[in-house]
């Protein structure tokens, strides 16, 4: 029963509401076709909406001409009364108003409500109530219904007042029916449906392509994160490893000092120990001979002859037994050798810890999965990758005198006093750098006197003979700028090498990416030549020359 009562409820408030406010009639009115509104709300309809003296009801859409004369409906405003006075004149419920940012009804008065959608005929946007002959009145069943807009007036032509139902393509815009048979008159015009269904198709396949892009961004992202996991648990393993690597070798070390220590404290020991029973033997006989020294002494008083004659032969005969041996302490370095061992120890530990350590660098610079870079274009792009350069006086031919901090070289015309060393080239006039280079890397060499080659080169390239020169192997690379031509070297085969000559040659390598460049830097950068291959050790940059009074610098580059 309260449910049927709340039914009635709601049918009465129906009955008696307005279609225009959507609230209880007041001052009822009913005009010629039979439905009733405010009175005010039917002439602000018929006020806003008046076109040619044309007036409709916002239901039926039947017109009157003339505008009919409104007249209060007694009957009406009686059994409006009535429900009030029941207490069933509340207002609708779960109305909802149109706020500022909402597209309001066009047909509500007072306070409008939100439109649920909009209507590309008629230019109007409705709310629920004023919706409804949109569906039930034959001819705007055809009309096309959107989503609520504001912007319904910009489909309205500025010129003709039209709505604009065509698109010129010529001058891409869309136009009314009128337009296309005036400004637009010739122009390549269809309807905007024809358009909207191009476009619309076009629309679809620009999104099939960013859809497709889309999963395979994804998957590019999918791929990064299985590769992040596998370079963290990769470095982390790598680490733990390293570390234990060292925590042994490090052990080994202490261990081998301990030895040492242990070794060179037991030798000092026994020594110590036999030359201390050496110096007490000494002493006692020092004793010893002190207490015959006495005895003589004593008898040399005697005034008794009788008595010193009977003493002295026995006195005599013990002098010319007694052994007093000669020590010779000969200069001697006692542990002086056990150190210079131990430093050459650390030396050579040092040689092998810096190729390792090398060797150790090169794989770290070598993780650059699915990523990379572009190869540098200008010359400022280069000097990113720019890096300090130092000759090894190790590796110095001895015509070769080194200077500058070791960043230039000359070829003298009389040999250097150098140690002599494994590294050392023996044959050719040439050097490597003291760095090894790896990763990205980016030097300058400015030659003068003509006579030098510009290299790039293993550490294990031989130090003697024709096959250790730059380029004469599969070992190094070289640039020839010898007597104004430009040819590369490698492998003992030459390629000449069209461009500029200059003064200063910029090198580049991606170690990783196997590219060496080499090129001529002036007021720009020329590309001399380019090598693409796999570099599987660290390289050295290299000077070579050919001519007595030429020189070449690492230049400092910023």
């Amino acid at each position: 029963m309260e449910e049927i009562a709340k039914k009635m409820v709601k049918l009465d408030l129906e009955s008696f509401s307005c279609s225009i406010c959507l609230d209880v009639l007041k001052e009822p009115v009913t005009i010629p076709c039979g439905h009733s509104y405010c009175m005010d709300c039917i002439k602000g309809y018929w006020n806003g909406k008046n076109k040619k003296g044309i007036h409709s009801c916002p239901q039926c859409m039947n017109t009157f001409t003339p505008r009919p004369i409104l007249e209060k409906s007694t009957m009406l405003a009686d059994l409006v009364e009535q429900l009030k006075k029941t207490g069933l004149q509340a207002a609708p419920a779960d109305h909802c108003y149109a706020g500022a940012e909402d597209v309001a009804c066009d047909f509500c008065s007072g306070r409008k409500l939100k439109a649920i959608t909009s209507c590309l005929f008629c230019l109007a946007s409705y709310c629920e109530e004023h919706l409804q002959p949109h569906y039930d009145v034959a001819p705007f069943k055809k009309h096309k219904l959107v989503e609520p807009s504001k912007k319904l007036q910009e489909n309205i032509c500025s010129v003709h007042d039209e709505v604009m139902k065509m698109f010129c393509r010529t001058d891409q815009k869309s136009i009314c029916y009128l337009c296309s048979v005036d400004e637009h008159k010739g122009h390549d015009t269809v309807s905007a449906a024809a358009e909207r269904t191009e476009r619309q198709r076009e629309l679809e396949g620009s999104r099939q392509q960013i859809q497709q892009r889309i999963q395979d961004r994804e998957k590019d992202v999918k791929l990064l994160q299985q590769e992040v996991e596998a370079i963290n648990q990769s470095a982390d393993k790598t680490v733990e490893h390293s570390q234990k690597i060292f925590t042994e070798l490090i052990r080994l070390i202490q261990k081998r000092s301990s030895d040492v220590k242990q070794q060179i404290r037991s030798q000092q020991e026994a020594e110590v120990s036999r030359v201390k029973e050496l110096q007490e033997k000494l002493e006692q006989e020092i004793t010893e001979l002190k207490r015959k020294d006495a005895e003589l002494k004593q008898l040399s008083h005697t005034e008794d002859h009788s008595q010193f004659l009977h003493s002295c032969p026995s006195v005599s005969a013990l002098s010319e037994s007694t052994d007093s041996p000669s020590i010779n302490i000969r200069p001697l370095r006692h542990f002086e050798d056990v150190t210079a061992a131990v430093s050459e120890l650390r030396d050579k530990l040092q040689d092998i810890l810096r190729e390792e350590w090398t060797n150790s660098s090169m794989r770290v610079t070598d993780v650059d999965v699915l990523l990379s870079e572009p190869e540098p274009k200008s010359r400022a792009d280069f000097l990113k990758y720019s890096c300090e350069i130092t000759l090894d006086p190790n590796t110095a031919n001895t015509y070769l005198l080194l200077s500058e901090g070791n960043r230039k070289v000359t070829l003298m015309t009389q040999p250097q006093s150098y140690s002599s060393h494994p590294d050392r080239f023996r044959d050719r006039f040439q050097v490597l750098s003291r760095e090894s280079l790896t990763g990205r890397c980016y030097w300058e060499v400015e030659m003068r006197g003509g006579g030098a080659d510009v290299a790039v080169a293993y550490k294990n390239i031989s130090r003697a003979g024709d096959e250790g020169g730059f380029g004469f192997n599969d070992k190094s690379w070289a640039l020839d700028c010898y007597k104004n031509q430009n040819e590369c070297w490698y492998n003992n085969m030459g390629t000449s090498i069209s461009g500029p000559q200059s003064s200063r040659v910029g090198v580049y390598l991606d170690h990783r990416a196997g590219v060496l460049s080499f090129y001529s830097v002036s007021e720009t950068m020329t590309l001399l030549h380019r090598v693409q291959t796999t570099f599987t050790q660290p390289l050295y940059a290299g000077v070579r020359f050919w001519e007595s009074g030429a020189t070449a610098e690492l230049c400092k580059v910023k």
